[in-house]
């Protein structure tokens, strides 16, 4: 039958009547309602299925066929292929059958001869096109659904590929959804069945033939592991290796006496005594007692029946033939003197023998009394041999703070615990008590329980209730915090009268908050008791998450915490340059091997301002994603395809050629990098450069330009070469504002690596922050700046990074941070609810005339509450399915089909379109259908002034890049009224934009500022720092060598300091 072509695949049976379940093979769903019947293949025979029902389902097919009325029945033809007949199949105008084509030579835009089509799998829809060339080389043209159109693309093995274009364009769909997808899933697939049990189904992309194809490892920004167990040094393996180090050659030291504990065999002792000077006088002792009060008369018979002769009772020698009378309340020491020899020729098996008993005897410990010089004591367990403090033995585990072995007992290994924090329990220290200085106690009636026992504790003890919080000692304060030492008589007094009189201790409020917080078995207690805890460094570690005797394990007089706590580039010197005995050098040989270039590749990506113990989730996403690139160098794989989504995110531009050795470094070894970036250096470095566009969402997807660096450039329709060649540019302003002569004082910022700081910000400019990577700006401005602006105006409970003072508070009434967190973590957020757009929305609907008279109010439009939302899924549009040791899976959800609503509500259309039609819409299509509707319209329109009109109403926030959510936020605060008093901060807001979109945000940020509003950008983007009205520059480096002011001024002005990376970079793009 060979005029039969592949429709679809039978995934499944639906439901009790016998449904099939199809996934569709060919590019337009509405195929399937011409086919009258279908085959399906059994063996080498195809048999003919007459179709009685069709249903559309999202992206499958639902077929009811005659003969198959069962579930039973219907589940026999689970992953068969669905053929139709060629003439059942209508073509759209100007489209063809693939098989056709096969022998046809196929050709570039250009004209150039690519070789012969040699065969495409799966004849149908989604297909690849593998082409041979001359060389009999196989080219293969991918035909991708989505943003991606049918896009012929060619990418040359172990290069650096380079995708570019502006956002929303498809680099991320070809990229990462494709390629990298369709690597992983056939790795996957390489496991055996047992491995991929625990690894999920990975589905496979929209593609049917890659060929050439490597395994795949992605490092993309979105895995930043929150765990507060996760530190730099974990997740490089460092950790694991200094683990190692300390275990092997490692000295435990007394913490007591400070000196090496070393364990010795009897043998080692021996040739430690044999070294001794010959003819010198010894007498081995064996310690049984130490500092122990006693009589010890049993003891004593003990040794007599064993055979000793003498004792050395509190240094002096007496016989044990004799009486010894011991006071019983006095503390004594007592040796056994086992043998006294002259050290010469011929004694050694005498000592060994004496040394052996003595050891027995005292638990292991022996005392060398050397006749005119220093005893010697030595010891055959791990232990201190004056004051008995042992370790169990060095392993690695024990240097682990994620492991019960090597933990703070207190802490469990976090290096924090949860405390009272009297500054959120008196935020105000310039109210009195009875002004409610005190947050968590009510004092408005003077008959409450609180009231009477303040007012009773302050009589006692002479407290003034109405003095200011400032002006009370510290032992008042104390008083009141933390209770009474003497019982005290209270008189309780109720609301009706009656009276009470008790005696007790009086607890204190912090007191009174941890107790009830320990006992509580409300959830609402707790948590209203947590918003007064804060974070506190772990009183018992101190912060170094281990146990006190791991801590005195040292190399080179420092132990594992103090080596973590380095910064990289300090702990590359101090590997380099441990002192170690030729000994511990053999055996740590291939350990300090794997810590230096560990480190090595950390400091080539331009991380050696970090410190390994530095927490994993207070990384960036351009951090975190470069360390799992150090990783991945460190692994050294070849033949490998690794897909890097913009690396150089939080990179000053002096780092970035660092960062793009090691990806050349990573191509010398044998391996593909396909790069989604948009920093200039990066494009021109490339191996080849592929630009998709040529705009974003619908308007993007195809190729533009593909080729070296310089043929892009060459191509008059691409965008990014204009942007390369320098046709297009960001201008240069050609004045600078000077602001509204208002200012914020920063004094004395000493957060983390900055170094006791001033700065000032001009209000009413554009002020970019600046420096190398880890000198200080975040900590300045998010950690310090923007959580006293909100603590001041809104009150926050966040404390703010340690400052002296700030100044012109009074000059700010509203703070905007725009960061890249996701706008929210579940499904029900997107663009649309978080804007409020979907809101104006509902209220249209809700004005329809089939709306009226329904009755339905906006409510019945909202997917989150009851009424309009499908309540299968409670308007999830998907249900979870738990899976035991296997990740949850998502399925559409049956009733609604995924649309979220039940069908009553979707039978209300506006202008022919149901609820969730607009959810699908794009910004740009939603603008044009709500275009009579200015409320909505000015929403929208904000959303695409931000660079997301390719983005969907009802888009899923967790799918959204940081660069986006980041823009959605944006978009949200530019539809409030200007207040001329407003901070906005932006943590490096060009993140995943071309420079074409980097223009457009401009334009917005020189609106906001235009508006009287302030705006505070941290940033490492040349194309904004030479915009800026004001830079202020931090460094000179990262890490401890950074955290002071380099310079400040205009561009011009930072250009000519000779300090300044910035500048230096700047003079070059002004």
């Amino acid at each position: 039958m060979e005029s039969l072509l592949e429709v679809g695949q039978i995934v499944n049976s639906y439901g009790i009547k016998g449904f099939l379940k199809v996934v569709p093979l060919v590019d337009n769903n509405n195929q399937f309602k011409e086919f009258k019947r279908l085959y399906v293949q059994e063996k080498n025979t195809y048999k003919e299925l007459k179709i009685e029902e069709i249903k559309f389902s999202k992206n499958l097919v639902l077929i009811k066929a005659e003969g198959i009325d069962t579930i039973e029945i219907a589940t026999k033809f689970k992953n068969l292929y669905l053929f139709a007949k060629r003439e059942d199949i209508k073509l759209e105008k100007g489209a063809h059958f693939i098989v056709d084509l096969i022998g046809l030579e196929v050709y570039t835009e250009e004209g150039k001869l690519l070789g012969k089509l040699k065969e495409v799998l799966q004849p149908g829809a989604n297909d690849v096109y593998v082409v041979k060339n001359e060389k009999n080389e196989q080219i293969l043209i991918p035909v991708i659904p989505d943003v991606i159109k049918n896009i012929d693309i060619e990418i040359p093995k172990n290069k650096l590929v380079v995708m570019t274009g502006v956002s929303g364009s498809g680099k991320s769909s070809l990229a990462f959804d494709t390629i990298y997808a369709e690597g992983q899933r056939r790795y996957v697939e390489s496991l055996s069945a047992y491995a991929r049990q625990f690894l999920g189904n990975s589905t496979k992309p929209d593609v049917d033939v890659i060929e050439g194809l490597s395994p795949s490892i992605s490092i993309d920004q979105k895995t930043t592991n929150k765990n507060p167990r996760s530190t730099v040094g974990t997740v490089t393996e460092i950790y694991d290796y200094l683990r190692l180090l300390f275990a092997r050659v490692g000295v435990p030291y007394c913490p007591n006496h400070h000196i090496p504990i070393t364990s010795q065999s009897i043998e080692e002792m021996t040739n430690r005594v044999l070294s001794l000077e010959e003819n010198t006088k010894v007498m081995i002792l064996s310690p049984i007692v130490k500092g122990e009060k006693g009589t010890f008369k049993d003891l004593f018979e003990k040794l007599r029946k064993e055979g000793y002769i003498r004792v050395k009772v509190d240094n002096e020698i007496k016989d044990l033939s004799e009486d010894i009378e011991l006071e019983k309340n006095k503390k004594h020491n007592i040796e056994v003197i086992i043998d006294r020899l002259i050290i010469k020729e011929g004694i050694r098996s005498r000592l060994y023998s004496s040394l052996e008993t003595s050891a027995n005897l005292a638990k292991g410990k022996v005392i060398i009394d050397v006749i005119g010089g220093e005893p010697i004591v030595l010891s055959e367990d791990y232990a201190c041999p004056y004051c008995n403090y042992s370790l169990e033995e060095l392993e690695p585990r024990i240097f682990s703070f994620n492991a019960p072995y090597g933990a703070c007992p207190d802490c469990k290994g976090l290096g924090v615990k949860y405390k009272i924090d009297v500054d959120l329990v008196i935020p105000d220290k310039n109210k009195s008590i009875l002004e409610g200085a005190i947050k968590p106690i009510n004092l408005d009636e003077e008959s409450s329980i609180m009231y009477t026992e303040l007012d009773t504790v302050a009589k006692h003890y002479n407290i003034d209730l109405n003095k200011k919080i400032k002006d009370l000692t510290k032992e008042e304060l104390d008083i009141i915090l933390y209770g009474t030492k003497e019982p005290l008589t209270f008189n309780y007094k109720s609301k009706n009268g009656n009276t009470r009189k008790t005696t007790s201790y009086y607890e204190g409020i912090i007191t009174n908050l941890e107790r009830r917080y320990i006992e509580t078995k409300s959830t609402w207690i707790r948590e209203w008791i947590e918003g007064y805890m804060t974070e506190l460094t772990c009183p018992t570690c101190k912060g170094s998450r281990l146990k006190e005797s791991v801590l005195n394990v040292l190399i080179n007089n420092k132990n594992i915490y103090e080596v973590t706590c380095m910064s990289i580039d300090e702990l590359k010197t101090f590997i380099s340059n441990l002192k170690l005995t030729k000994e511990q050098e053999e055996i740590s040989s291939s350990v300090v091997k794997e810590i230096s270039s560990r480190l090595n590749f950390l400091n080539n990506v331009g991380l050696g301002y970090l410190s390994l113990s530095r927490e994993a989730g207070t990384l960036s996403g351009g951090e975190s994603q470069r360390i799992r690139l150090a990783t991945q160098i460190g692994s050294r794989l070849t033949g490998v395809l690794y897909v890097l989504d913009e690396p150089s995110i939080g990179l000053h531009q002096r780092d970035n050629q660092k960062l793009i050795n090691s990806l050349l470094e990573m191509r010398d070894l044998g391996n593909s990098l396909i790069v989604v970036e948009h920093d200039t250096d990066t494009m021109l470095q490339a191996d080849y450069l592929i630009d998709i566009g040529p705009g974003a969402g619908e308007h993007g997807g195809t190729v533009v330009a593909a080729g070296t660096p310089k043929e892009v450039m060459d191509n008059p329709n691409s965008l990014t070469g204009k942007y390369l060649k320098g046709i297009e540019r960001i201008e240069v302003p050609t004045k600078r504002r000077k602001g509204n002569k208002k200012y914020l004082e920063i004094k004395g910022a000493k957060e983390n690596n900055l170094k006791n700081i001033n700065v000032k910000i001009p209000l009413g400019t554009m002020t970019l922050i600046t420096g190398v990577s880890g000198s200080g700006k975040s900590t300045l401005i998010n950690e310090i700046l923007y959580k006293a602006l909100a603590q001041n105006i809104y009150g926050s409970k966040d404390k703010p990074g340690k400052y002296k003072e700030i100044k012109g508070l009074d000059n700010v009434d509203k703070v905007v941070q725009i960061s890249q967190a996701p706008i929210g973590r579940t499904p029900r957020s997107n663009p649309a609810t978080y804007t409020g757009v979907f809101d104006d929305i509902r209220d249209i609907f809700s004005e329809t005339k089939e709306a009226k008279i329904r009755g339905y109010d906006k409510g019945r439009f909202s997917f989150n509450v009851k009424g309009g939302r499908c309540e299968a899924c409670w308007g999830d549009g998907v249900k979870k399915i738990e899976m035991h040791f296997l990740p949850d899976v998502y399925v559409p959800c049956e009733v609604c089909n995924g649309t979220r609503y039940n069908s009553e509500t979707l039978e209300i259309k506006y202008k022919d379109k149901n609820i969730y039609d607009v959810l699908n819409l794009r910004v740009d299509e939603a603008m044009e259908f709500f275009e009579n509707h200015p409320k909505v319209l000015n929403k929208l329109k904000v959303l695409d002034d931000v660079g997301l009109s390719y983005v969907r109403l009802g888009q899923s926030a967790p799918t959204l890049s940081g660069g986006e959510a980041a823009r959605v936020k944006l978009a949200k605060e530019l539809q409030k009224k200007p207040t001329g008093k407003t901070v906005f901060i932006l943590d490096e807001p060009t993140t995943g934009l071309h420079q074409d979109d980097i223009k457009k945000l401009l334009v917005i940020l020189e609106k906001i500022v235009d508006n009287g509003d302030t705006v505070i950008i941290i940033e490492h983007n040349l194309d904004v720092i030479k915009v800026a009205d004001y830079i202020i520059d931090l460094g000179p480096e990262g890490g401890n060598k950074g955290g002071t002011v380099v310079t400040t001024g205009t561009p011009e002005e930072v250009v000519n300091n000779p300090n300044s990376y910035t500048g230096k970079y700047l003079k070059q793009v002004l």
